[in-house]
């Protein structure tokens, strides 16, 4: 058997999960499967120490030495653009994670308990959504102090209300079917009815709004690195090295261009991955 039928054998394909990803879908996939590996082993390529000064001429070009030349220290701008993925991708990521995952809790067991539970948390969500999201970060950081677990913190308790929202209009319908109203009769617990009969129905939608929430937080954590309230210096995630680099734009414009790029880059593909995520292939014989 030859190596290629001995892969087919043994790898899934699209068709074997049932399901298809169409091309802009597996390029998202892609884009974020390169930034995910590059925060986790970003830094153990780095040609230089994030914070070395390893050029006495600030804003070098870019060259041989220097693949994206150098800031306005004169530190290597692709080693920072790899330690900043961590921070960017790092704390977008721990944030989304709470977001969700408070928000899909809350949501769920507001709509399985309904009644006045329901209306007043919904009333205390509405009131925290109807402040903006920067300017909430500007105050809480600007009050607390600027750390990982503020800023992990803060842009989630901004994002919790709109995914609280989302999961509870989502959980409403799902509670509202037979076979949640059987489970309910037979005496099962709230816990029961939300994570054995609503959750996996929802799962789904949750994911792409997952997905939606991760943008929205890299933007708000890139805008208070821009307004210097982000991850503090040294360290700087890619909204950090616009800010630092932005005076200098006329003299290196790869620092500013760079860490730009990345930001895009990793925005775009998940929302390309969130708007094509795979549709599951109807089988003939259903």
């Amino acid at each position: 058997m030859t190596l290629t039928k001995t892969l087919a054998a043994v790898l899934p394909t699209p068709g074997r999960l049932g399901y298809r990803f169409n091309l802009a879908g597996r390029t998202g996939l892609c884009v974020i499967a390169f930034w995910a590996l590059i925060a986790v082993f970003g830094p153990l390529m780095s040609p230089y120490a994030p914070g070395e000064i390893v050029d006495w001429d600030y804003f070098s070009p870019m060259s041989g030495q220097f693949w994206l030349g150098t800031d306005y220290l004169g530190r290597d701008m692709l080693s920072r653009i790899l330690m900043g993925a961590r921070y960017t991708v790092g704390i977008s990521l721990a944030a989304v994670a709470i977001t969700v995952t408070a928000g899909v809790l809350l949501g769920m067991t507001a709509a399985v308990i309904g009644g006045w539970f329901d209306m007043v948390l919904s009333r205390l969500l509405d009131a925290l959504n109807g402040i903006p999201s920067l300017l909430f970060g500007l105050v809480v950081v600007a009050a607390v102090g600027s750390s990982i677990p503020v800023l992990v913190l803060t842009l989630a308790a901004i994002y919790i209300p709109g995914a609280y929202r989302y999961a509870r209009a989502l959980a409403v319908n799902i509670n509202t079917m037979d076979y949640v109203t059987v489970a309910r009769a037979r005496g099962e617990t709230t816990f029961y009815l939300a994570t054995r009969e609503i959750f996996p129905n929802i799962l789904g939608p949750v994911l792409a709004d997952l997905g939606v929430r991760f943008i929205f937080i890299v933007l708000v954590l890139s805008g208070l690195s821009f307004l210097g309230l982000g991850v503090q210096p040294p360290n700087a995630d890619w909204g950090g090295l616009v800010r630092e680099n932005l005076e200098g734009m006329s003299l290196g414009a790869p620092a500013v261009i760079f860490p730009s790029v990345a930001i895009a880059t990793l925005t775009i593909s998940v929302n390309m991955f969130i708007d094509n995520l795979p549709v599951k292939i109807r089988d003939r014989s259903e």
